[in-house]
């Protein structure tokens, strides 16, 4: 049975005496905003579940001292959101397993889902009807809170059982270079300042357009987050490169080809006719163009690079996702530059084999 907390007093007596590693989770909705809006969190504490109440008006400073604790593990399974949601309530997490991330690490194949994982290592199957259920709801219904509570209690036994496998596979040192690596990444998390390059469908473009199609997609972003609604509601992608493509000549015919876009209102469109109708910068015109389509030359190449990948990860029996995505390859072969998220032990493996098969 779990505990329901939702008073700061209350919250601060359940951890006074945690212990130095636990299991945590969140539910969160993120259906009509930008941020999510944590809903839940649950915490595994030597064998006792509570489930935490964010809307409840708590303080959330115990918590928050907990997790940025170095001395203290967070175990969690699949983290990359959940640190996102704790950020909204001011939690940053200093020293993370991640469940997931281990068990590509132990060998047991990369992207494992929670029941999955728990279901291969421990035997238990665990519900799945609740995945997308209201968690902003009061009260919560008894089959949510017993979800909520498995998303939790099994964590000691996965943690045990991947260091486990950790250890005798001697991969110890590069999984704890890969949780540090993404709380990293969740707590300088900025606005993609290039948004332009998913944009392939304008890669023929000239520059003016591609700058002037960046400095829409940068508003968006900055207005969505400011307004804390979700981008597509306030433009979405094929708005914004029609408008990109060619500007409106005043605010009605703005108004009349952005029908529908149910988050762009009078404030805002006022900007945006702005955004779109002001003359470039000579420093909005130094950007990374948008990629054309790799040419057959280019195919060749990112096959003989996936073909290193896998040679590789064959050899250090990982999964080849782990070790590099196509993404990765394609963006070294496009700006000859190596890819950040290859850096570390990636590094070392990697970076030799793929950077000979760069043309001249």
């Amino acid at each position: 049975m779990a505990d329901w907390i939702e008073r700061s007093d209350d919250l601060r007596d359940l951890l006074q005496a945690a212990p130095t590693t636990f299991g945590l989770d969140t539910e969160f909705m993120r259906v009509d905003t930008f941020l999510p809006r944590l809903a839940l969190v649950q915490i595994e504490l030597a064998g006792r579940i509570a489930l935490i109440d964010p809307t409840a008006g708590a303080d959330p400073a115990p918590l928050a001292a907990l997790l940025a604790d170095p001395a203290r593990v967070c175990v969690m399974h699949s983290a990359g959101e959940d640190l996102e949601a704790l950020a909204t309530w001011q939690c940053a997490i200093a020293r993370l397993f991640d469940t997931q991330i281990a068990a590509a690490f132990a060998g047991l194949g990369a992207g494992l889902g929670y029941q999955k994982l728990v279901s291969s290592l421990l035997g238990v199957d665990l519900p799945k009807a609740e995945t997308r259920s209201d968690w902003l709801r009061r009260p919560l219904s008894p089959q949510q809170l017993d979800y909520a509570a498995q998303d939790v209690v099994h964590l000691p036994a996965l943690h045990e059982h991947l260091s486990a496998r950790l250890q005798q596979r001697g991969y110890g040192g590069w999984f704890e270079e890969d949780c540090a690596r993404l709380l990293e990444r969740a707590r300088l998390r900025e606005p993609d300042n290039q948004p332009q390059q998913a944009m392939r469908g304008a890669a023929d473009w000239p520059r003016e357009r591609q700058a002037l199609l960046r400095r829409v997609l940068l508003w968006r972003d900055a207005t969505a987050r400011t307004i804390n609604r979700p981008r597509p509601w306030l433009l979405d992608d094929a708005h914004a490169l029609d408008l990109s493509a060619r500007a409106p000549a005043d605010a009605d015919e703005l108004a009349e080809r952005t029908r529908g876009q149910r988050a762009l209102r009078g404030a805002q469109r006022a900007e945006l006719l702005g955004v779109l109708q002001a003359p470039l910068a000579a420093e909005e015109l130094e950007f990374a163009p948008i990629p054309h389509s790799p040419t057959p030359r280019e195919k060749t190449i990112v096959t003989a690079m996936k073909d290193v990948v896998a040679r590789r990860a064959q050899e250090i029996d990982l999964p080849e996702g782990l070790l590099c995505a196509r993404r990765h390859l394609e963006s070294l072969l496009a700006t000859r530059r190596w890819p950040a998220a290859l850096e570390g032990w990636r590094r070392g493996l990697l970076h030799d084999p793929l950077v000979a098969l760069l043309p001249d």
